[in-house]
């Protein structure tokens, strides 16, 4: 039987590896939450622990759709828009919307990652830097998010630490 792939987000290197059992298949640069590490809702934390891919949405969309409510809104994200919205919390080209396993700790209640719709997604290229400044969710560049949608699926487990 083969294995299957599971991720691993690195908050202290700001990365995500998309692994085969211990192997690892590719390493991506992503931003997690300028607040740091937690679990409550309203904290715009990223939560930590075990979790799977409850839902991947947007599979047919193009490269840099915008998404606002996990739908598309028929706007492509450039620096025009970026202006006309400055305020914006971009939620561009996938959306793999994350669902805590562990009760008490990240499923269920106030910390619940799911209903804290805590997700991996695109942004705009330019805020995928070095340091933390997501409002909770795990960010990474449209390419390498088409990417790593192509290669999972729904139910992969997922582990932030």
């Amino acid at each position: 039987m083969s294995q299957l792939v599971n991720i691993v987000v690195c908050v202290s290197e700001q990365t995500l590896s998309l692994k085969k059992g211990s192997q690892l298949i590719k390493k991506y640069h992503v931003n997690t939450a300028k607040n740091g590490l937690g679990e409550r809702n309203g904290s715009e934390c990223t939560p930590r622990g075990q979790h799977i891919i409850r839902a991947k949405i947007g599979g047919d969309a193009p490269l840099n759709s915008v998404f606002a409510g996990r739908r598309p809104t028929g706007e492509i994200f450039d620096v025009g828009l970026a202006k006309k919205h400055p305020k914006r919390d971009w939620i561009l080209t996938r959306i793999l919307w994350l669902s805590g396993v562990e009760k008490g700790m990240n499923r269920l209640g106030d910390v619940d990652t799911m209903r804290r719709f805590i997700y991996i997604h695109g942004a705009p290229d330019e805020l995928i830097t070095t340091e933390p400044t997501s409002h909770g969710c795990i960010r990474m560049g449209n390419l390498d998010v088409l990417d790593l949608f192509e290669r999972v699926p729904v139910y992969t487990p997922v582990l932030i630490k």
